[in-house]
């Protein structure tokens, strides 16, 4: 598990269990606590038990809209709150800001996007989420800047290039399975073909060129890693 940032707690709130299922899974991986609830009115009284850190809302919820659930977070502590949405009016966009939510994402994302929005959240608030620089080896990589060099050598990566290199970097030593690697990339609703976590690494590994540091784990995954010859 990552170790780059405190162990701040999440508060999932939506009524799609494949969105709770696939957004746990990634926020652990980072190093989160985690909790979930697939209505307003378990969600409020899980915060009022324990406040979270950063509320993650859907817009749609069975039992309350998100500006409303916005609204009565807001009564019991002071998390950060990003909503979600598959609405992408202007108009529905300032009524969630104007309720309290300070950012929003539309559906479908991927989730190095929403983890970009829930650190930006915590850096703005004052607390500390980890370092803006990623070293391994001798490759770097700036997450804020979307920029990657090994050496002295800027690498030409595409946004699905640099999003797999920085998901790798996040754990050095440590085999991501092919599945894992597919949600947090391509996203929980991704519905190609999973080999193009092979085709992608291959892409990644040319680009990086030598001595190669990802190395394959036969029916498992991949991990980055110093490579011995």
């Amino acid at each position: 598990m990552s170790t780059e940032k405190p162990k701040f707690t999440v508060l999932i709130v939506d009524d799609d269990p494949g969105v709770i299922d696939f957004l746990s899974l990634g926020l652990r991986y980072e190093g989160y606590s985690v909790d979930s609830a697939a209505n307003g009115s378990l969600a409020y009284e899980r915060a009022r038990a324990a406040p979270p850190d950063v509320v993650i809302l859907d817009w749609m919820l069975p039992d309350a809209s998100g500006p409303e659930m916005c609204q009565r977070l807001r009564t019991l502590a002071d998390p950060a709150i990003l909503m979600l949405t598959a609405k992408d009016e202007v108009a529905d966009r300032v009524a969630g800001l104007r309720a309290g939510a300070d950012d929003y994402l539309v559906k479908p994302f991927h989730f190095d996007e929403l983890l970009a929005r829930l650190e930006a959240l915590l850096r703005r608030r004052g607390q500390s989420y980890g370092k803006d620089m990623l070293q391994f080896s001798d490759l770097n990589l700036w997450p804020s800047r979307r920029e990657a060099r090994r050496g002295q050598e800027r690498l030409a990566l595409t946004p699905t290039e640099f999003d797999l290199l920085h998901l790798l970097m996040r754990h050095p030593h440590q085999v991501l399975p092919k599945e894992t690697i597919l949600q947090n990339v391509w996203g929980y609703d991704f519905g190609g073909d999973a080999s193009v976590v092979e085709v992608y690494i291959g892409y990644l590994r040319r680009k990086l060129g030598e001595p190669p540091l990802i190395n394959t784990v036969r029916g498992v995954g991949y991990v980055l890693e110093e490579i011995k010859p």
